[in-house]
């Protein structure tokens, strides 16, 4: 089967800037408790970190699915002001999708060219050891998150 590929309307706003799926994150109530049945349903393994993350205002885990290079990201907020916190109030579940990316702001740039809206500039992550993540949302209202390769 043969997919369709749509070009962007600004031929500036390469699809290049998007290297791989890096992991699709799911907002939690509990991590440690939904871990378990993410884990068994899956058939994956996590290594049982959790990373804090004060500068997100959350709590965040990795689940690795056999076969797959993206990981499953559990998002626990852990602030009342955190970002998810309503998010997880709505019910919660499927979240955002996150792309590595050679340079988080000309990512920004290239989603704003194609009528996404920035939602947060690029910040360290501590669960990417430093490395800067940044969020915009899609025309289509999907969020995604993009994680640089490299720390600056």
């Amino acid at each position: 089967m043969r997919g369709l590929r749509i070009p962007p309307s600004n031929p500036s706003a390469s699809t290049a800037d998007f290297l791989r799926l890096h992991h699709i994150g799911y907002v939690v109530n509990n991590i440690e408790t939904t871990m378990l049945g993410f884990a068994r349903s899956l058939n994956g393994v996590w290594d049982q970190e959790i990373f804090s993350d004060p500068i997100q205002k959350v709590r965040v885990a990795f689940l690795s699915p056999p076969g797959s290079e993206a990981q499953i990201e559990l998002v626990q907020p852990e602030w009342e002001t955190s970002p998810v916190r309503a998010f997880l109030e709505r019910g919660g579940g499927l979240h955002h999708l996150c792309y590595e990316v050679e340079d988080c702001k000309n990512s920004l740039s290239a989603m704003h060219e194609r009528g996404g809206t920035i939602l947060r500039n690029p910040k360290p992550a501590v669960a990417f050891g430093g490395r800067r993540i940044a969020w915009a949302l899609t025309a289509e209202k999907l969020l995604l998150e993009f994680l640089e390769i490299r720390l600056r």
